[in-house]
């Protein structure tokens, strides 16, 4: 790999100004300093310039610039992510998607639609539900986090476990190469056999092989009826074990989601969800089933709560009205913030097949004992997906940063014995990459630098990420 970038001098900076206009483009500390972080840990890396095209032209002529010049290139929607996939660690140029906020065309008729990468993923959703539509890959940041954020990193969310992940929802990209060059990876169909699938290739690359700019989504239509349940359970182990027999009955819920007992504490105690947590109660799962017809989703629903009753579930709680489902929601979807306020903390996203969720959980336990941290474990049960919030609590700042790390190898390595991987949703980015050597093979790393060699062989976009 190169590692000679350039600076960006003052010649390229009034260049970059002359593409995009003096007032789409920051430089100095202060200006640059929200695009120097994320939301991982305490990690800042500042850009030399931030600009903020409009259109895919302007990225093209921005590329280009920065690609015959050499100079390091990070790709940035919103912020909201948790990896450091967004982070400027080679300073350089940092281009910012936001403007890039337009929702093109809704296309009811071939239930498509085209919107551009700086769109928030929950305005989106709402704009299609007005229209009957669904646009079920909704991930916990879905009301800040940006829909090409969520193509970079193959985001998810609770619903993606009966409707499928976001690699079902892309039809096609158009996308800016480092050589300044536009294209567009696929076709705006359901279906896509004609030589290599560049649109699934881009889906996670986490801009290191170029910067979408537009994005075809395929919809469904929506659900009109949903029951939401939450079942109590008096461990860990046990709450996940049911996880998998709820599938093997049959019965596909729309969302299955997993909190242990710590998290639901904290939520009550940082939002004020009132809300009444009995002494025996280690775990919860949140259970929807959606659909369109009352009488099914009431079977699929008792037919649920039926069968948690043989992995010892304590207690199932029917939300009856629309204001307790959201109380509900709201308790499971702002756990991440709730956790983070309480202490130093770092988000770890294993997922493995959903009967080896029991032993998972408790392996994570059994390290954290070891090594002297705490863990917060929640996320989509339903996929097999749990995120492990490593909490500093009363650890020493030097086993902190002395042992941490071999705790989260560990950690990795037993998700990958079970038949796991590194990360459902939220990518490798910067701060998982050391890592990929667990589950990784020699092989797949030259794989993978060949490809980035082919589309990006200056190495300037978004280098230092996902692997070295």
């Amino acid at each position: 790999m190169k590692t000679d970038y350039q600076q960006i001098s003052d010649a390229l900076l009034t260049e970059i100004i002359s593409i995009v206009g003096e007032q789409f483009v920051l430089t100095g500390k202060d200006d640059t300093e929200p695009y120097s972080h994320d939301e991982t840990e305490d990690l800042h890396f500042y850009p030399q310039v931030v600009a903020r095209p409009h259109t895919a032209e302007e990225v093209a002529a921005l590329l280009k610039l920065c690609n015959d010049n050499h100079i390091p290139v990070t790709p940035r929607g919103a912020g909201t992510g948790l990896s450091g996939g967004a982070l400027p660690v080679n300073g350089g140029l940092l281009i910012a998607m936001e403007r890039f906020n337009s929702i093109i065309e809704i296309d009811e008729q071939n239930l498509q639609a085209t919107v551009e990468p700086g769109v928030i993923t929950e305005t989106f959703m709402d704009a299609v539900a007005e229209k009957g539509l669904l646009y079920p890959v909704d991930p916990a940041s879905k009301g800040s986090c940006f829909i090409g954020g969520n193509v970079s990193h193959g985001s998810g969310g609770p619903r993606v476990v009966k409707y499928g992940t976001i690699r079902e929802y892309i039809l096609n990209l158009q996308v800016v190469l480092p050589s300044g060059e536009i294209i567009w990876t696929g076709a705006n169909t359901l279906k896509y056999s004609s030589g290599y699938n560049l649109t699934q290739l881009f889906i996670g690359s986490e801009g290191t092989l170029g910067i979408v700019t537009a994005i075809v989504v395929k919809l469904i239509p929506r659900p009109t009826i949903d029951a939401l349940m939450l079942a109590s359970f008096g461990t860990n182990e046990d709450a996940c074990a049911a996880v998998s027999a709820i599938f093997r009955a049959g019965v596909v819920p729309s969302a299955l989601e997993f909190m242990e007992r710590r998290g639901v504490e904290w939520v009550i105690e940082n939002d004020g969800i009132a809300f009444d947590l009995k002494d025996d109660v280690g775990a919860f799962l949140l259970i929807e089933v959606d659909g369109t017809n009352q009488d099914v989703i009431f079977d699929a629903a008792e037919q649920i709560n039926n069968l948690l009753e043989n992995y010892n579930c304590k207690d199932v709680l029917f939300a009856d009205t629309a204001a307790q489902k959201e109380e509900l929601w709201q308790m499971r979807r702002t756990m991440a913030v709730s956790v983070k306020s309480n202490s130093v903390y770092k988000e770890e996203d294993t997922v493995v097949p959903r009967a080896a969720l029991p032993q998972l959980i408790k392996g994570i336990k059994e390290k954290g004992a070891r090594y002297g941290f705490e863990s917060v474990c929640y996320g989509h049960a339903g996929d097999g997906n749990l995120h492990v919030n490593i909490v500093k609590g009363n650890m020493s700042d030097a086993d902190w940063n002395t042992k941490l790390k071999d705790g989260i190898r560990e950690i990795f390595e037993l998700t990958v014995s079970l038949g796991g991987t590194l990360s459902g949703e939220h990518g490798i980015g910067l701060v998982q990459k050391g890592f990929m050597g667990i589950k990784y093979s020699p092989v797949h790393f030259a794989l993978w630098r060949g490809i980035k060699q082919v589309f990006d062989p200056n190495y300037i976009l978004n280098p230092g990420k996902i692997f070295d």
